[in-house]
């Protein structure tokens, strides 16, 4: 992972273990990896007092990993002190 997005993820405090290969700030909140569409547009909605959510990795069957037989995974909500908590399972 390059240094300048090291950096993005350190900025926005992303857990390390949460950490993938896709950052964006949306409305306030932290996305990280692929996350569901439907997902975002709920923490948007719901504004729950997280700073974000993220799907660890890249599993199959995540948004952009279609192919090949879907693996359940969680989506993951996680604060300012790097505490997380399921917000979804797929």
């Amino acid at each position: 992972m390059s240094s300048k997005l090291v950096a993005v993820k350190d900025q926005y405090k992303v857990p390390e273990k949460l950490r993938a290969c896709h950052t964006a700030v949306i409305d306030g909140y932290v996305i990280e990896g692929h996350v569901p569409a439907d997902l975002i547009h709920k923490l948007v909605k719901d504004k729950p007092a997280v700073l974000g959510i993220a799907v660890p990795g890249m599993p199959n069957g995540s948004p952009g990993m279609e192919g090949g037989k879907p693996e359940p995974y969680s989506v993951l909500t996680f604060d300012k002190d790097g505490k997380t908590a399921v917000y979804a399972k797929r």
